[in-house]
């Protein structure tokens, strides 16, 4: 039985994360026709078809989305024996920071891996709100970091990158299993984070558009205080789904409220100039959430 052939591999991976066989060429640095003839080695070799094609783009199937996973951690063990052959094997410090609102639980597997694949890395992470995320990013104060967008569904807003979007999640109006209502007049009790969360942002942008009359009666600094205060039944959120703990429903009076959009994770593109170590430890990420 042949074995998988690792400029394949590549091809295949550009193809999943461009979504169609035209823009991963420039990617991999092949022809589209070259691209199409890799994939189809691949498939023969993988017994299996791995796209759905269309002239919309390339799709996945089951046996594709299976063969991604194997693809990038196949990928990521040749490059890190490469570099450990040539003596470039990643050490020393690296900076990681993780928007709180991600799910919590998927953060300690991540560590783990950047842990086993990278045993000199030694890595200083931080969890905290998006925007302080992208400040320090932008600042050089951070090597990776993880952030959240919050995208409505028909704003105009340009897509973000997918070489770098991590998952999607649907916002969601949030309450604890305790929370007893409250009466169709009175004034919504909303539950959020401070003044300078762009999430709180959104959520009362979107209760004013609407015409929801709403106050703000518990405040916390971050994600984990904001689940016990739902959790306690102090009142309503807006939060991505992920953070739907026990304890804490989906709010069975949100059909009088207005719909939301959705939560974007990703992880912060490179920068001009950036150390090695940041682009392979961003690839470990990007792999490991997808």
């Amino acid at each position: 039985m042949a074995s998988f052939d690792l400029d394949q591999l590549r091809t295949f991976v550009a193809v999943a994360d461009a979504g169609s066989l035209t823009a991963a060429a420039p990617r991999v640095f092949l022809s589209q026709s070259s691209v199409s003839e890799q994939v189809r080695k691949l498939e023969e070799r993988a017994g299996q078809v791995l796209f759905k094609r269309s002239k919309s783009g390339a799709v996945l199937t089951p046996a594709g989305v299976r063969l991604l996973d194997y693809a990038r951690r196949i990928l990521a063990l040749a490059e890190q024996a490469q570099r450990d052959m040539r003596g470039l094997a990643l050490e020393g410090d690296l900076r990681l920071a993780i928007t709180d609102y991600f799910r919590p639980n998927e953060i300690s597997p991540l560590l783990a891996r950047l842990k086993h694949t990278y045993p000199g890395l030694r890595l200083r992470v931080e969890i905290a709100k998006s925007d302080l995320v992208r400040a320090a990013y932008a600042r050089g104060e951070l090597d990776v970091g993880v952030a959240m967008r919050v995208r409505e569904a028909a704003s105009g807003e340009s897509e973000p990158d997918p070489a770098w979007v991590l998952r999607r999640e649907p916002l969601a109006w949030l309450a604890g299993e305790a929370f007893d209502g409250q009466p169709q007049d009175a004034s919504l009790s909303l539950l959020c984070l401070t003044e300078s969360c762009s999430l709180r942002q959104y959520t009362e942008a979107v209760l004013r558009r609407a015409d929801v009359p709403y106050g703000v009666s518990h405040v916390t600094t971050g994600v984990a205080g904001l689940q016990m205060a739902l959790a306690a039944g102090l009142g309503v959120a807006c939060l991505n789904q992920g953070a739907m703990i026990d304890g804490i429903v989906a709010w069975r009076g949100a059909d009088r409220l207005p719909p939301l959009g959705e939560a974007v994770f990703e992880a912060l593109p490179p920068r001009a100039g950036e150390d090695a170590r940041a682009g392979q430890v961003r690839d470990a990420v990007v792999a490991h959430f997808r």
